[in-house]
């Protein structure tokens, strides 16, 4: 068994990041989780942090450092939506989004970076989704913010790529959350129709994904989206 990483899980406290929480402290990491008000699964590090204020951020990776040790894996999931039609978005809901779901992971991985080019080794995780990719009525503020953090991990990739440092994207389709539950019967099955794998995901089958592509024996894949989506992008 490998050494325990230290890992920092932005937004872990509920939905998919709290799952990509669990799996890593179920793999023994030392895991920080940061969100704003503050909560954490059992057994992580609960720091409150607003990725839209980087000396909130800055704060938050001191006292991980203190506590836990210098941060090695990032996975930047922190998100909100403000959904609506192109027409009726207003600018100040298209701007919360990107500053949160893009501008939020830039300042993140800024702050993390400087520990891992010292160590010489580092993960980072962005978490984007299929609708950056299959584009979504009424998410373009959302759909262009995830489509960005493609852009950002290849950046990364070429700049910090010989420091043993790896940027990849996790896209995740539909999954099966508290919030696709509440979703009407009809509405539910118009989603599936267009799923090959003809189900919603599990939170956890996104979380292994992460968990994988942030061990050793991913090394070698940097740069790459990596879609958990059941074929719905079918290769975005």
């Amino acid at each position: 068994m490998s050494e325990p990483r230290v890992v920092l899980v932005t937004g872990g406290n509920r939905g998919i990041g709290r799952k990509i929480a669990e799996e890593f402290l179920a793999a023994g990491d030392k895991v920080a989780v940061t969100s704003r008000n503050g909560e954490a699964p059992a057994g992580a590090l609960a720091v409150a942090a607003d990725v839209t204020d980087s000396a909130s951020l800055d704060a938050a990776f001191t006292r991980i450092e203190e506590e836990l040790g210098n941060v090695q894996i990032v996975v930047a999931n922190a998100g909100i939506t403000a959904d609506n039609l192109l027409m009726r978005m207003s600018e100040e809901d298209f701007e919360r989004v990107v500053d949160t779901n893009l501008t939020g992971v830039f300042r993140t991985v800024r702050r993390g970076i400087t520990n891992m080019i010292r160590g010489r080794w580092g993960r980072i995780v962005l978490i984007s989704s299929v609708s950056g990719l299959y584009g979504v009525p009424g998410q373009a503020n959302y759909s262009s913010a995830k489509a960005g953090l493609v852009g950002m991990a290849r950046s990364i990739t070429r700049e910090l790529g010989a420091r043993g440092i790896t940027a990849n994207v996790v896209a995740p389709g539909f999954i099966r959350t508290e919030m696709t539950d509440e979703l009407p019967e009809k509405k539910q099955k118009e989603y599936l129709a267009n799923v090959p794998a003809g189900r919603f995901a599990e939170p956890e089958e996104v979380a292994k994904v992460v968990r994988w592509i942030s061990s050793d024996e991913a090394a070698y894949i940097s740069g790459a989206v990596i879609p958990v989506d059941g074929g719905l992008g079918m290769g975005h």
